[in-house]
Formats: structure tokens, C-alpha cells, sequence
């Protein structure tokens, strides 16, 4: 089944790009979230119609995307916990805690969009992918540090 998509969806493409997709995805899914449209005659002159804003709109979600992982490159984040023997840490590093680290440090991502490789269990540095938007992914690196004595958090 063809339809057009009327929002960006990661696993299939691009506001107003035309794909197949089984008829059931579509049927339950897609069409009553509004999330795309069938395709027929009137929805493709709607598309015509529509492209240069989608264009616009897309160039400008680009451009958020691109600032944002600008300012994530190359930002250090910090965190400290409890370890045990052989710098193994109680518990792991969730993506929460780097959003919340983020916050901190006055970037805000929702903790959806950070990509951990592994569970962080072990004391270290670690490269960190966060998607900043459609193909568009800043990397930060978090540091994971013993917390001292008198640490509080």
C-alpha cells in the first residue's frame, strides 16, 4: 500500500515523501495518528501544493538539528558514582542521568535521544551519540568518576 506521510518518521522517511508499506501498518497505525495520508489524486495535488513549505520546514528542522549537534561536540560531561571493587560501579549510567548532566551544564535533550552503546558499568571515559534530529547525531563524552567521600550528589 502507497501513502504519503504528512511527519517525519525515522524508520520510513521524510514529511511528504511517498512509500509502501504494509496495509495494516498503515490501516491502524499511520492513517488514524495522522501520520500520512493514502495516496490518490487529491492527496498528490495537496503534495504539489504543499512541497515548497515541507521544503522550508525541513530545511529549517535541518538547521535546529545541525546547531544542536554543534553545541554537543566535543562537550565533557562528568558524573560521578559509588564503585566497588575493581572500579565497577553500583548500579549502571541511564540515559537519564546524561540528560540530567546535560541539563546542568544548560543543554536540554530528551533522554529518548541519547544513544548509550552499552550499559555504563565500569569507571572510564565514553564517547556518547545524541540525535539532534532526522540524520543528525552530536556526540558528547562522559566521563565516569569515582564519587568521593564528601561528594553530596
Amino acid at each position: 500500500m502507497e501513502i504519503i506521510l504528512k511527519e517525519t518518521i525515522e524508520t520510513l522517511g521524510q514529511e511528504g515523501d511517498i512509500v509502501k508499506v504494509k496495509p495494516g501498518y498503515a490501516r491502524n497505525f499511520l492513517i488514524p495518528r495522522q501520520k500520512a495520508v493514502l495516496k490518490d489524486k487529491a492527496a498528490l495535488t495537496r503534495l504539489e501544493k504543499e512541497k515548497q513549505a515541507i521544503a522550508a520546514k525541513l530545511a529549517q528542522q535541518k538547521k535546529i538539528a545541525d546547531g544542536l549537534a554543534a553545541v554537543l561536540e566535543g562537550k565533557v560531561i562528568v558524573i560521578s558514582k559509588r564503585v566497588g571493587d575493581e572500579n565497577r560501579l553500583f548500579g549502571s549510567v541511564t540515559n537519564s542521568e546524561v540528560a540530567a548532566a546535560l541539563e546542568v551544564a544548560g543543554i536540554t535533550v530528551d533522554k529518548k535521544t541519547i544513544l548509550l552503546p552499552d550499559n555504563i558499568k565500569t569507571v572510564g571515559e565514553y564517547k556518547v551519540a545524541i540525535k539532534t534530529g532526522y540524520q543528525t547525531t552530536g556526540h558528547i563524552l562522559v566521563q565516569v568518576v569515582p564519587k568521593t567521600i564528601g561528594d553530596t550528589k
